[in-house]
């Protein structure tokens, strides 16, 4: 009797936690998803992208401001950092980031926060955007809305957006890193920092989402910005390319152009932003953008030029794709090598 009584407490217990299982796999994340909307993300950028800012020149009082304003954000949410770690600084020296090109710039720093994963807290999600732009030029400042303004801001909807979830008891599975790089205008100087001294050892990364410039149209899209250019997605892992593809199917619906994403583009955009620095170590990674503009580079790249509804379906896109990361069974499979 008693045998059996615990045997069949056990298959009860069982049944119990894998209905509980179940539960968290199959949560829909779309209630979460919402909570990404173009008010939000338009409040975000009309400071991010001020004349405050002075057009965040990597080590410039303006970035330190731009970065002053992400934590606070941070902070109101509630997404912090592990035990033992003070701040969201991650600092570089001014050696560092003059050691290639000799711009003489003065000490910065990556802004990072992050959500601890439930189930496998040690593997790592990084989704990133570069905070910094080209600073004052003759007298105008350079407020970089789109470059990268609008990455940054999908950031901070995004950890938002997880740490709702998490509050609801439907948090990601693995840890979320979202890294604001300094220096990219500059080189890829941020990333390339990251890289070599990485916040979680960079085996334990799975993947990289990296945004930037997300909030105009280009060109060849002059009659719908329901789209978004792809790169990079499937160079290192096929496993990332479907997942990708199936977040937006499943909730976004933009047309996924891969007009940027041949190897041999003399544009050479995979090259060019901060996911290259995790490409280049074998992490499968993917880049979301937009493309080039009349304002790229330009002090005419302001707030009242970004296509909000694009963005916000834009930012739900990477919020999809780095959900599906943090709570599929396994990590994507790296079967494919080289950039």
């Amino acid at each position: 009797m008693k045998k059996t009584f615990f045997l069949s407490f056990l298959l009860v217990l069982n049944l119990g936690c894998s209905s509980q299982i179940a539960k968290v796999a199959s949560v829909d994340p779309t209630e979460y998803l919402n909570t990404i909307t173009a008010t939000d993300l338009r409040t975000h950028l009309t400071v991010i992208a001020s004349d405050e800012m002075e057009g965040r020149e990597t080590g410039s009082v303006g970035q330190k401001k731009a970065g002053n304003y992400l934590i606070e954000h941070y902070k109101t949410n509630a997404v912090s950092f592990p035990k033992g770690v003070t701040d969201y600084y991650q600092r570089i020296p001014a050696s560092f980031l003059n050691a290639i090109r000799n711009d003489n710039l003065p000490d910065s720093e990556n802004i990072w926060a992050y959500i601890e994963g439930s189930e496998k807290p040690n593997e790592i999600i990084v989704i990133s955007a570069h905070y910094d732009h080209v600073g004052i030029k003759n007298g105008e400042v350079y407020n970089g809305a789109d470059d990268d303004g609008s990455g940054t801001v999908a950031l901070l909807e995004i950890a938002q957006a997880l740490e709702i979830a998490k509050k609801e008891g439907n948090g990601p599975k693995r840890s979320v890193l979202f890294l604001h790089f300094t220096g990219e205008e500059h080189g890829l100087l941020g990333s390339s920092f990251y890289s070599e001294n990485p916040l979680f050892p960079l085996a334990n990364t799975i993947a990289n989402v990296n945004i930037d410039m997300i909030g105009r149209h280009d060109e060849f899209h002059n009659d719908s910005s329901n789209y978004v250019y792809l790169i990079g997605s499937d160079y290192l892992s096929t496993d990332l390319h479907k997942i990708c593809e199936a977040a937006n199917s499943k909730y976004t619906k933009l047309l996924l152009d891969y007009k940027y994403n041949d190897r041999t583009d003399p544009n050479r955009f995979y090259y060019r932003s901060d996911h290259y620095n995790f490409g280049k170590n074998g992490i499968p990674s993917v880049f979301l953008f937009t493309g080039v503009h009349a304002d790229y580079h330009q002090p005419t790249d302001d707030v009242d030029k970004i296509e909000f509804d694009a963005l916000a379906k834009r930012t739900q896109l990477a919020f999809a794709i780095v959900w599906e990361l943090a709570n599929r069974e396994n990590r994507p499979v790296v079967d494919k090598s080289g950039n």
